[in-house]
């Protein structure tokens, strides 16, 4: 990944990272996290094009503990844009990220994905993921909130007068 290609990665993942279909996603992705992992990881920031467009990308990051021999590298994020979705793009993405993680000397690779995403849970269980933890993430849309709602209307009224 090149500091030209962030804007269209950022682009792809809002896209793919929808409130109504991954809510966990979306309130994670945005800029500030994408430049920052950018920043800090470069060479675990990875994408995919056809021809001069970005077509998906797997966002990884190396951690270390302290006082700990291990290392990790953590696949953070994978996106393939729906028309290429099935074509290898991923297998491919997660291949090279897998392969900088072991020349950088990670012992363990982690992905977290929702526990509805059964794509994304065969597709890692099939490339020998496993050990599976779960983690529940609960979220309620403050829209729709009394308060919020009460917010709104006084804002409102105060924009008639």
């Amino acid at each position: 990944m090149q500091l030209k290609d962030i804007s269209a990665v950022f682009e792809l993942g809002q896209a793919l990272f929808t409130a109504d279909e991954l809510p966990t996603l979306y309130r994670a992705w945005d800029e500030h996290e994408l430049v920052a992992l950018f920043d800090s990881d470069r060479e675990t920031c990875l994408v995919a094009e056809a021809g001069e467009t970005v077509v998906g990308f797997a966002l990884g990051r190396m951690m270390e503990k302290p006082h700990s021999a291990w290392r990790y590298g953590w696949l953070e994020w994978l996106g393939v844009h729906p028309r290429f979705k099935r074509s290898g793009i991923a297998s491919r993405l997660v291949n090279q990220l897998t392969s900088l993680f072991i020349e950088r000397d990670a012992r363990i690779m982690l992905v977290d994905t929702a526990a509805k995403n059964h794509g994304a849970i065969a597709f890692f269980r099939k490339r020998g993921f496993g050990q599976e933890i779960r983690h529940v993430y609960l979220s309620l849309n403050l829209e729709k909130h009394p308060k919020y709602l009460q917010k709104r209307i006084e804002e409102q009224a105060q924009d008639w007068e």
